[in-house]
């Protein structure tokens, strides 16, 4: 508890007495309200005080703003769910210290649940993702805690703090933080990694402490990790060729990381074979049960093309071949699956977790090239397409596997498994992951978006919490004979993010573009090699920038009501009213459009001139195969 000091003169003898503070926080700042389909979110900046205790909630009963919840000082977010759309509501916050001192309360925002846009569910998965990278990235190191699962758990993980980087970036470009607070948090990371972690011939651990950079063993491992070191790595690249300018902070951080990346010593984890060993032990060295060489369709792609391309330590690329390649048995012998090729992975599997389509290709864009065993990106997109169909098929008759449903990868499991790598027919237990799905983004979009609203207005509140969706869920798990259901009560910064950078790179390839910037990826690609093969099959076009349906007004309405929408690029379409059963009533062309805010009108009628009946209707855009849609209510 703060004191204050008061100097008392009594006989001649000073006396000093402890006061208890009485002076309060500061009020809160930037305070910013986000409004879901079934949920709101209220951010605002951290206070600056040391005793600072956390924040309080008000919320507005009609009359007034009453007392509604307590944050704790490590979030500087607050979620509500609302479980239904068109509800509004108003908020303020206050600040409060250890002394229970409160600061006076925040302007006021306003919050009002809407049917959301295809734009809007990214936005909210995002924003909700990169909450656990910044709010609960490890205050002391700035580096990505392993898991999340009441908060108990502070082990940093380096694979996933390279994932944790790039959502970073992600979040400046969203406008989630500013620049400036990005650059801090990297500075802190850097100076963390540089001067403070353990490394073994530059090779960083699995796990750390976040306090003191020691090792944390990862089952028997106490040295260095290629693999999740590789993971780190493509981050940090990124980030170098993302903070480009011409400052101190922005030149620090570029030479920091070169630094890092210079120092890793690819050729020493070779052990004199023909491939690359996971691990090194000091107390061990390379003799123990838990490393050996790794090869084949993996997660592993980007730590052989990192260990060719070093410009210190590079491995000579003949072992990128007999390493990732294994000698050509790399490649997939096995039948087809739904109908579908598989270029890559064993004969027996239907492509293998998902996992695998995604740790290396955060920031290596496999489109449009390939090595000499596939072009990845039409591989990861269709072993994606075979686990949706794999879940929609159903084999094993699981409660809830559906085209909406689905997605098998490594994730927390049903109790007594814990955790596993789930995948089609060899390893399924009815356990979906919702980073499956959602980081398939790229190479299954409409699969993806599916799956999204699915997991959003289907499971609702048991499956969305701080952090966006919960990292696993199983509805077939039963215990002691009564079926029931399982939701994780965790998230794995693993499978987080995937989640947040897969989908930029659907959105905007920002992290595919700037890590392919990096010259020594580019000096040496052609020593593996990769060639240019445009992909073979059409690729779905990214999500329509140059429309944003801005909703109706009045609603609800009595007459005629105005649907607005912006547009940046004039294009032809249609609107199409429907009823809540699906009958389409009437279609309303586009009217002469300009650059900006636009609108149309509907007046109630159908299309054969006939007034509709009271009640709730739909407007639908199909915009080059995204749907838009908001929801209305005719009153008479």
């Amino acid at each position: 508890m703060k004191k204050k000091l008061v100097l008392l003169l009594f006989c001649g003898i000073q006396i000093i007495l402890a006061q208890s503070d009485s002076t309060p926080p500061a009020i809160p700042s930037g305070l910013k309200s986000f409004s879901y389909e079934m949920h709101i979110d209220l951010v605002w900046q951290a206070n600056s005080e040391s005793d600072l205790a956390g924040c309080k909630i008000y919320k507005w009963n009609g009359i007034q703003f009453n007392y509604y919840a307590t944050v704790s000082k490590e979030r500087n977010f607050y979620w509500e769910w609302l479980g239904a759309t068109n509800v509004s509501g108003k908020y303020k916050i206050s600040a409060f210290d250890y002394s229970n001192n409160e600061s006076g309360l925040s302007d006021e925002v306003s919050t009002y649940t809407h049917i959301m846009t295809d734009e809007e569910f990214l936005d909210m998965t995002q924003r909700a993702v990169f909450r656990y990278f910044w709010d609960y990235g490890d205050p002391n190191s700035g580096l990505a805690r392993e898991r999340w699962d009441g908060g108990k758990d502070l082990t940093n993980t380096i694979g996933g703090s390279g994932f944790g980087i790039m959502a970073l970036l992600v979040g400046i470009e969203r406008e989630f933080i500013t620049r400036e607070l990005g650059i801090e948090r990297m500075l802190k990371i850097l100076n963390f990694l540089t001067n403070v972690a353990e490394k073994f011939h530059g090779v960083f651990p699995h796990w750390l402490n976040g306090n003191t950079g020691k090792v944390v063993r990862f089952g028997v491992q106490d040295g260095g990790d290629i693999v999740e070191t590789s993971f780190l790595i493509q981050g940090l690249l990124t980030a170098a060729q993302y903070f480009n300018e011409q400052n101190l902070h922005e030149i620090q951080i570029r030479e920091q990381i070169e630094n890092i990346w210079h120092n890793v010593d690819w050729n020493f984890y070779r052990n004199g074979s023909t491939g690359l060993y996971w691990n090194w032990s000091p107390t061990m060295g390379f003799n123990f049960s838990d490393t050996f060489i790794f090869h084949g369709w993996n997660e592993t792609l980007i730590t052989y093309i990192l260990a060719v391309v070093s410009p210190t330590h590079p491995i000579p690329s003949i072992y990128y071949r007999s390493g990732w390649g294994d000698n050509g048995n790399i490649k997939y012998t096995g039948p087809q699956r739904y109908g579908i090729d598989l270029y890559v992975g064993r004969r027996e599997a239907y492509g293998g977790p998902l996992f695998f389509t995604h740790y290396s290709f955060l920031g290596f864009d496999p489109r449009n090239i390939r090595d000499l065993y596939a072009n990845y990106f039409i591989h990861n997109k269709n072993q994606s397409i075979v686990n949706w169909e794999y879940c929609k098929a159903n084999p094993q008759n699981y409660n809830g596997y559906s085209s909406e449903c689905w997605g098998l990868t490594a994730s927390y499991s049903i109790p007594g498994v814990d955790y596993t790598a789930h995948e089609p027919q060899l390893n399924d237990n009815g356990t979906i992951a919702p980073t499956a799905a959602l980081s398939a983004m790229p190479y299954t979009p409409e699969q993806s978006l599916s799956a999204l609203k699915y997991f959003y207005r289907t499971l609702g509140s048991k499956l969305w919490s701080d952090f966006g969706f919960k990292d696993a869920f199983n509805l077939t798990y039963s215990r002691s004979g009564v079926t029931g259901e399982w939701f994780s009560n965790g998230y794995l910064a693993i499978d987080q993010g995937p989640i947040i950078c897969m989908i930029e790179n659907y959105r905007s390839g920002l992290l595919w573009k700037y890590f392919m910037q990096n010259p020594d990826l580019k000096n040496a690609m052609t020593k593996i090699p990769f060639f240019s093969e445009p992909n073979d099959i059409e690729e779905e076009p990214l999500i329509e920038k140059n429309f944003k349906l801005m909703g109706n007004y009045p609603n609800p309405f009595n007459g005629e009501t105005r649907i607005e929408f912006y547009i940046s690029n004039p294009f032809d379409f249609k609107i199409i009213i429907i009823n809540p059963v699906g009958q389409k009533l009437r279609t309303l062309n586009s009217p002469k459009l300009s650059v900006g805010l636009n609108s149309v009108i509907w007046n109630g009628l159908d299309d054969n001139g006939n007034p509709v009946v009271s009640g709730p209707y739909f407007y639908i855009v199909n915009n080059r195969n995204q749907i838009f849609s908001g929801k209305m209510m005719l009153l008479k």
